[in-house]
């Protein structure tokens, strides 16, 4: 088990509600912004004499552009519904943790500036000022809800929780008050290309390595190319996929699929990044800006269609705003959507046979299945509802023969959050991570000792990072996350090219007694 330096909470086999600990998570804060990050993404890089009126007038900005806002504010009867549906609630015990105390830090600041009561009767209806101590619970707090939309779901008035939190995060940037994670990743896009600042050299190499990789391990050269005009299709991927365990695993499962279909694919270097953190600080300026580089990818090396990997709120931002943001892409194939997600690319091979799949190769795994919040609550798959839970699930049970889902009750729309979404990816707020992550691994270590389960597959970078961080804090491995497109990769028999060559046995134990004479020699 990680070390911890806070107090973890213990598995149950039913997450239960807890009692009330009031400002049991008031000391959780990210690490702010620096002012280069801040000026970056067109925002103050400190707090101005005047802030408490700028983010007055920040607010009636938004309530006038976004009428649902206006809507959340007023339409709260405190009826209970989302209280205890927050997996940060559920693990903290924190009364703010509850969606609805989540919504008050504004709606109290809402009707003392925006209603007339507020104005002239605030104690009666709750209003507050907006002082300095407010905007410190906002800065806590608004940064402790991953927006995951779990707690929309029950609310019988359809609250979305995570349009108030970003609403708030983009307030607080306006007045100088940003967050040092989300902030300096949109940098790095806007100076380089990708959340990770990995330059095209990088990447370039790192392709170049999977290359000798697969065939090292297959005997077939399975291409993943860089920056190649007239490719068919654009891969937009989230950095995570070029470097760590279990992403780039996600990958390689990628470019065999590409493969056996036969069609042509790049990444593009400029957009390298699939990534949208502009939606979890709420800024729709810079989302879009981060959406355009995808366009002028597209464009320059010509593709046809593009295609995104496993990124819950990557794919959220694609399916739900790309067009809106960057479009039109009627420069495009229309017979494909736009955007397709890989999970709906590879799924169609299979239904159409296309692919050679021998599910044995995952024989010593026994999966479960996690539902990233991006893909379940803010998006779809395929051409019908639901698609979203079921590509996936039929991609598992067409590579894996051990399969079982977790309680019905949290997994699908009432999915928990893996505890990492909405900007909180970052070591400063490791404990709000750990104990948002209790719902999630209760479910999980239910199926571990009913069913046997050993690992959870996921198609979000984040979840897959959180996860990876997390998992040992329980007593976990954390290995035991995998890329859904990694169990595809292993179970995929590759067809053989005219110039592959199947791996020499001779040449390996060649390989053997030198390395042996190279340790002798040392």
């Amino acid at each position: 088990m990680a070390k911890a330096t806070f107090e973890v909470p213990a598995l149950s086999q039913y997450t239960e509600v807890p009692p009330v600990t009031p400002d049991a998570m008031a000391h959780s804060a990210p690490f702010k912004s620096k002012d280069e990050w801040q000026d970056a993404l067109g925002f103050p890089g400190e707090l101005p004499e005047d802030w408490q009126a700028k983010a007055i007038d920040k607010m009636g900005d938004l309530l006038g552009k976004y009428r649902s806002l206006r809507v959340y504010m007023d339409s709260c009867v405190k009826c209970g519904s989302c209280t205890d549906k927050c997996h940060y609630f559920l693990g903290t015990k924190d009364p703010k943790n509850m969606p609805v105390g989540r919504q008050d830090l504004m709606r109290k600041v809402y009707r003392r500036y925006f209603t007339l009561a507020g104005r002239f009767f605030p104690k009666l209806v709750g209003a507050e000022d907006f002082t300095k101590e407010v905007l410190d619970d906002w800065y806590s707090y608004f940064h402790q809800c991953s927006q995951c939309r779990r707690c929309s779901v029950f609310c019988p008035y359809g609250i979305d929780t995570a349009e108030i939190s970003m609403a708030a995060r983009e307030i607080m940037d306006s007045i100088g008050v940003g967050q040092k994670y989300c902030n300096e990743i949109i940098a790095k896009v806007y100076r380089i290309g990708n959340n990770l600042g990995l330059p095209g050299p990088a990447l370039e190499d790192t392709l170049e390595g999977l290359e000798e990789d697969v065939f090292d391990d297959t005997g077939v050269k399975v291409r993943y190319p860089l920056d190649e005009e007239g490719a068919e299709i654009l891969l937009v991927t989230p950095s995570a996929d070029f470097f760590a365990e279990p992403h780039v695993d996600g990958l390689i499962g990628y470019g065999k699929v590409f493969h056996e279909a036969g069609v042509s694919w790049t990444i593009s270097s400029y957009a390298s990044e699939a990534a949208n953190f502009g939606m979890f600080i709420g800024s729709y300026a810079n989302m879009r800006k981060l959406a355009q580089r995808i366009r002028e990818a597209a464009i320059k090396l010509k593709v046809k269609r593009i295609v995104f990997g496993e990124c819950g709120h990557a794919w959220r931002v694609a399916y739900s705003f790309l067009n809106t943001l960057a479009g039109p892409w009627d420069f495009l194939d229309p017979r494909y959507p736009v955007p397709q997600h890989i999970c709906e690319f590879t799924y169609e091979l299979i239904k159409e046979g296309k692919l050679n799949l021998d599910k044995s190769e995952n024989d010593d795994k026994v999966l479960t299945f996690h539902d990233s919040c991006n893909v379940a609550r803010a998006s779809r798959m395929g051409t019908t509802p639901g698609g979203q839970f079921e590509i996936p699930r039929a991609i598992l049970k067409a590579t894996c023969n051990n399969f079982y889902d977790m309680d019905e009750d949290t997994i699908r729309d009432r999915t928990f959050c893996c505890g990492g979404g909405g900007g909180l990816l970052t070591d400063d707020l490791m404990e709000i991570r750990v104990k948002g992550a209790k719902p999630r691994l209760d479910a999980l270590n239910n199926v571990m000792q009913e069913k046997g389960v050993t690992h959870m597959a996921a198609i979000c970078a984040i979840c897959k990072s959180q996860f990876t961080k997390v998992l040992p804090y329980y007593g976990m491995e954390m290995d035991q996350i995998v890329s859904l497109h990694q169990l595809v990769s292993n179970a995929l028999v590759l067809t053989p090219g005219e110039d592959d060559e199947e791996p020499d046995e001779d040449d390996d134990l060649d390989k053997n007694d030198n390395d042996e004479d190279t340790d002798e020699a040392a």
